[in-house]
């Protein structure tokens, strides 16, 4: 197009060789001023067609997001600019705040970390005030920004459970960069809450490798992080319909890696408390992914020695799940058995008190799958030394419901517990135990004295065999000592007959 014009300009003339001076020079200055002339005006004809260009490309594309905010000093306040410079000034804040100080030595870099407190802070206000319509590099700056400061490694701690779960170290640990972390979640919480964010267009940067360096964040010892992390993950999961399947697949394995592996994570009890909200939306009918996470994550969970750190939680999610599902109830149940504690009475207590709510969700027909081993394990506990088990197991035939369940089945119920129950009526050092079992006793006669004769009848034949059978092994142990005595002796003999014989000799 350049060569067109070009083209077009008129050539100057060459001077003739002719000695007429005049005649020569007043033609070729002629001719001169008429290509000048021609050559200006075809320049302002091509700078007046490329400053229109410029115009229309400056009003597709502003200069502040094709820079990516980077021309705008990230210093300058909000105030101070237009509203079409505003979403630069954020990228370029952002971009500030992109960079990492060590907080485990307070005094180095101390400017520079105000200084990204104060923009930290200006941020969060404009988020809060402004609602800005969220374009995708305000996106990826946010995104970027929230990684760089958030994903970290924890360093490695040993640590040790009480048997209520309760850490021995009873200091929490807080993280140095609290100051500034804090901010960076509230700022992360603000953008996911923003209206104009479209979960279409954000799922590429909130994407799977995103919510699993989150996850990971759980396991810090900071309790106000996870706390934060709590809120941001109950917000991301609600957001991104397409991303919960991941986030409950995740979930899952921390779960197992925690159970059958390290049996250490410090978020177990806030990601237990995110998915009691998230089973109660569950649609009925459950799906098999939703019973597979109860019967292999949720269940299991009571294995491990900390249970005491995440019960409260944990029994809430099973109870929902049960509320959704009562036919789940008996293999739940089973689960409960199959991990009862034997020697810690402090998880005893915990595993009684869920026994309790779940038998008040129960049918009837799901009860009397599970009556049988089930109250094999309350007589023990109903025989308990500790009088706090012993107690707990009692007070279960103060709920009416339980007691409901229990007296339409009392035929099989009764003679498993009535020999545990008679002894705490009679001699149980404890006496808030031994008025609990009389008061039992005197219940089960009023209701059914036929059945109580029966027990007791069977509880004297059960004692009667008892007796011969410790005879018997009185006995047996007799015989034993009488043949090892009778050996022993008969080798002391010999013994002494052989050392005699070597001195002779």
């Amino acid at each position: 197009m350049i060569k067109q014009f070009l083209a077009k300009i008129p050539r100057k003339t060459v001077k003739s060789n002719t000695p007429d001076a005049d005649g020569g020079s007043s033609s070729s200055s002629l001719t001169t001023d008429v290509g000048n002339n021609g050559f200006i005006n075809t320049y302002n004809a091509i700078s007046s067609r490329l400053n229109t260009v410029k115009q229309m490309s400056s009003s597709i594309f502003p200069a502040s997001i094709m820079s990516g905010g980077e021309m705008i000093d990230p210093h300058v306040p909000f105030k101070d600019v237009q509203n079409s410079e505003k979403l630069g000034l954020l990228i370029s804040k952002l971009n500030l705040c992109s960079k990492l100080y060590d907080f485990h030595n307070q005094d180095q870099d101390s400017t520079e970390k105000d200084i990204k407190r104060q923009t930290l802070l200006e941020i969060t206000d404009f988020l809060a005030s402004e609602s800005p319509k969220v374009s995708e590099p305000v996106m990826f700056a946010i995104c970027k920004m929230c990684g760089n400061n958030l994903f970290r490694d924890f360093p490695p701690k040993r640590l040790f459970y009480s048997p209520r779960g309760e850490k021995e170290d009873e200091e929490p640990s807080f993280d140095p960069a609290w100051s500034h972390l804090q901010l960076v979640y509230e700022i992360l919480l603000r953008f996911l809450s923003q209206t104009s964010l479209d979960p279409k267009i954000a799922k590429q940067y909130i994407d799977h490798s995103f919510i699993l360096r989150l996850l990971d964040l759980f396991d810090t010892e900071d309790p106000r992080e996870r706390d934060c992390l709590k809120s941001v993950l109950h917000r991301v999961y609600g957001k991104f319909m397409v991303h919960r399947p991941f986030i409950r697949m995740v979930v899952s394995n921390i779960i197992y890696r925690f159970v059958f592996e390290t049996e250490k994570h410090n978020g177990i009890a806030e990601l237990l408390e995110i998915f009691g909200s998230v089973i109660s939306g569950f649609a009925l009918p459950l799906k098999k992914e939703h019973k597979m996470f109860l019967l292999r994550a949720l269940v299991p969970l009571h294995k491990p020695k900390s249970v005491g750190a995440y019960h409260h939680q944990l029994t809430y999610c099973v109870v929902q799940f049960i509320e959704k599902e009562p036919k789940l109830s008996s293999a739940v149940i089973k689960g409960l058995l199959k991990f009862w504690p034997v020697t810690s009475s402090q998880k005893q207590l915990m595993f009684l008190s869920e026994l309790e709510e779940l038998l008040e969700k129960i049918h009837t027909d799901e009860f009397e799958k599970v009556m049988v081993p089930l109250f094999r394990r309350i007589n023990c506990c109903l025989r308990s030394t500790h009088f706090q088990v012993a107690e707990q197991a009692h007070f279960l035939w103060n709920n009416e419901h339980i007691l409901h369940l229990i007296m339409c089945n009392r035929h099989v119920i009764i003679p498993l517990v009535y020999l545990s129950i008679e002894q705490n009526s009679q001699n149980h050092w404890s006496r808030t135990v031994l008025n609990l079992a009389q008061n039992m006793m005197k219940m089960l006669n009023d209701v059914d004295q036929d059945l109580v004769v029966s027990c007791q009848g069977q509880s004297e034949e059960d004692k009667s065999k008892s007796t011969v059978v410790a005879e018997r092994r009185r006995l047996t142990w007799e015989r034993l000592e009488n043949i090892d005595g009778f050996q022993h002796g008969r080798s002391v003999s010999v013994l002494e007959e052989t050392s005699a014989c070597i001195v002779s000799c």
